[in-house]
């Protein structure tokens, strides 16, 4: 009977020994698995991060591109108001002429006319231009809020990417 019941145990024995190691291959089978996913989800991190950088340097790049063109706009927009200084003080002085023309001093009232014209012409020229270039200063503003957003943006997509990684 010892006999029997060695072989029992044997077998019983065999078949733990045969389930152990099934269970361990799975699990062996399992952690590879997952070391493979862990080194894929690592490279797609990486280059995620640096897509993200990527963009970051390009926008500020853009940033700084906007910032200097708004600049030169600024810039473009006080030389065309001291233009338009210069030309009402022109048209002032051509009414001035005018008047005196008028009580019978100084030159023809056609010269007066035709300087008061070019100078309403320049005028009107510089006043398109700086209109022109206002237009110019607005739209960099947008442009520069519009890049603000896109950073607050990132900014949101790198906090959500971290917490799904926790």
């Amino acid at each position: 009977m010892s006999c029997s019941k060695l072989k029992d145990e044997n077998s019983k024995l065999r078949r733990k020994l045969t389930e152990v190691q099934s269970f361990s291959e799975t699990q062996t089978e399992m952690v590879r698995t997952l070391e493979r996913k862990l080194e894929a989800k690592m490279i797609k991190e990486e280059s995620d991060y640096h897509d993200l950088e990527s963009v970051v340097q390009q926008v500020e790049q853009n940033l700084e591109l906007m910032t200097k063109r708004a600049v030169k706009a600024e810039n473009h927009v006080m030389k065309l108001k001291q233009e338009i200084s210069l030309l009402q003080a022109q048209v002032s002085n051509f009414k001035r002429e005018n008047e005196a023309l008028r009580a019978g001093q100084g030159a023809s009232l056609t010269v007066v006319k035709q300087n008061t014209d070019v100078a309403l012409q320049n005028l009107r020229v510089v006043m398109n231009n700086a209109h022109t270039s206002i237009k110019q200063l607005v739209s960099g503003a947008e442009t520069l809020n519009l890049v603000a957003e896109i950073l607050k943006s990132i900014d949101r997509i790198s906090e959500i990417k971290d917490e799904e990684e926790s």
